[in-house]
């Protein structure tokens, strides 16, 4: 039997107050909750002002190794939505000038789906801040703000989704969003109300992402 296997039925709370563990348990039962909704099964209404509000505050939970504040969030509000569709197709054009007017529209369209639309950016300048601090603690602090998100989404009855693909890349998109020499476009962050549930994916098994180190003989 695994570690792992012994303590699967419920999750014990050790070093803190019982009081504690029914909080426990409501944390653990929305995290597991969580999954990603494609952008075109969310709609409106989605979180309004003190709910963007609190999301944002989740997100400011997250480490963040020298407080930073590596990354920021881009609202594009519904009044923008058809300047962001043209900036996707102006980036499908600058990557594919074969691209037929039905592609160039469905690029269009994917800037119209979800009620809240984020752009997650982090800043790798290496002069930010009194210390360095390497790239990679910068995207895991940035990973962990979104998941703040998404969970926070989740627990106020939205669904959510992250959203990339290569027009994160064009030019036309750096300048379209004034983004500094550093600053790196990571993903969208889409949320809103839920229009076609799905079941929750497998997870992965504990086993599976997990191992012990066994240090190497000494010769």
């Amino acid at each position: 039997m695994s570690t792992f296997e012994s303590s699967a039925a419920e999750p014990r709370c050790t070093g803190v107050d019982a009081s504690m563990e029914p909080s426990v348990a409501w944390a653990q039962e929305w995290i597991a909750r969580r999954q990603t909704v494609l952008p075109k099964r969310l709609a409106a209404p989605g979180p309004d002002e003190d709910q963007r509000l609190a999301l944002l505050r989740a997100a400011a939970a997250a480490p963040d190794h020298g407080q930073l504040v590596p990354w920021r969030f881009i609202d594009i509000p519904l009044t923008a939505r058809e300047a962001l569709g043209d900036v996707f197709a102006q980036a499908l054009r600058e990557r594919d000038a074969n691209a037929t007017q039905e592609q160039l529209q469905q690029a269009h369209e994917k800037a119209r789906r979800a009620p809240l639309l984020w752009l997650l950016v982090v800043n790798g300048d290496p002069q930010l801040g009194a210390e360095p601090v390497p790239w990679r603690e910068r995207l895991l602090s940035a990973g962990c703000a979104v998941q703040n998100v998404l969970l926070l989404a989740t627990a106020m009855g939205y669904g959510s989704a992250l959203t990339s693909g290569k027009a994160l890349d064009a030019t036309c998109l750096r300048r379209a969003f004034a983004l500094h020499a550093n600053e790196v476009p990571v993903c969208f962050v889409n949320i809103g109300s839920v229009v076609q549930a799905r079941p929750v994916r497998a997870r992965p098994e504990p086993e599976r992402i997990f191992s012990v180190w066994t240090p190497p003989a000494v010769s």
